[in-house]
């Protein structure tokens, strides 16, 4: 929902409290539809009284139980982030308490992809209708760049013409999260992929410098419902659809893509402690704890880690004299 689109009482305030966080260096573009479910409970509750009470944000919290934990929280979180900001200029409005944080296991799991499930999506990819358009050819692109680079799907959507560097093999994101922007190096074969696909796209989709880097049909750039909507159907084809909430999502190219790249630190003999600031950097990150979030044991990593461990501790204790 676009923050433009509410009508509650309390449209220009969470109008004004949208505005507040992307000026504060938030990406909110994605998160403005969260106030707006909010905005949609007041209106349909023909709330008159410019005030939040008690009552009503419980009213709405109890909306809420259909939703999985997660979005749930996610939804609470910013009405009592409003609330906080509707109390620094009326004392009587009501704030409710901070949520505790929910154990792990409430998280959605993570998915990593293996080399047989990504060349799957993209082979189902490749033959989505209609035959002979754009459209196979833009899903097996952006599937095949976020498996590549660990992208946010939102950043792959707000490339344009202009952010594709063929010559220097890389892309140059604009704004990620918390306007951060940064350069992302390619490796040889996404290149030639996304150089292909510009070949084609600009055949029948604008070729300024803004025009977005990938389109839909209309030759406009990509949105999320759209994408989410035929990706499941993807996932579905493939044999994928373990969970029609919970994944394997998107977002779990990103997933994968970190643990990837720790694993083949670890094979080449790398210091990976030492690496990890680059990838926080090539990921976009603030720091690296919130990489370490990306990272996890997958059967791959385990025996590379433990042979990590093993030389360690062998060559300590040849150093140190002691017999083995």
């Amino acid at each position: 929902m676009n923050a433009r689109e509410l009508h509650s009482c309390l449209a220009e305030p969470l109008r004004r409290f949208i505005e507040l966080r992307r000026l504060a260096g938030t990406d909110y573009d994605s998160q403005a539809r969260l106030p707006g479910y909010f905005d949609r409970f007041l209106a349909e509750r023909g709330l008159t009284e410019p005030r939040l009470t008690r009552e009503i944000v419980e009213a709405y919290q109890q909306t809420l139980g259909h939703l999985h934990p997660r979005t749930r929280d996610n939804r609470c979180s910013v009405v009592r982030q409003f609330c906080e900001y509707l109390s620094r200029t009326d004392p009587q409005s009501y704030v409710p308490e901070r949520q505790r944080t929910r154990r792990s296991e409430n998280a959605r799991p993570r998915h990593i992809y293996s080399d047989t499930e990504i060349q799957a999506l993209l082979a189902a990819a490749k033959q989505l209708p209609p035959a002979n358009s754009l459209r196979p050819q833009t899903y097996r692109t952006l599937l095949g760049l976020l498996a590549s680079t660990g992208l946010r799907i939102g950043e792959a959507f707000a490339l344009n013409l202009e952010d594709f560097h063929q010559d220097q093999q890389s892309l140059y994101i604009a704004q990620g999260k918390f306007r951060k922007a940064r350069w992302v190096p390619l490796s040889r074969s996404t290149r030639d992929a996304l150089r292909q696909y510009v070949q084609l796209r600009r055949r029948c989709a604008p070729n300024t410098p803004a025009a977005p880097l990938l389109v839909n049909q209309r030759g406009r750039r990509l949105c999320h419902p759209t994408v989410y909507h035929t990706f499941r159907q993807l996932r579905r084809q493939c044999g994928m659809e373990h969970d029609p909430h919970a994944g394997p999502r998107i977002h779990d190219f990103r997933h994968t893509f970190a643990v990837r790249r720790l694993l083949a630190w670890y094979r080449d003999g790398q210091d990976v402690n030492a690496r990890l600031p680059w990838l926080a950097t090539y990921l976009g990150h603030v720091n690296i704890q919130s990489t370490q979030v990306y990272l996890q044991a997958t059967a791959e990593l385990l025996p590379e880690v433990e042979r990590r461990f093993h030389d360690h501790y062998r060559q300590h204790v040849q150093s140190s004299g002691e017999p083995q």
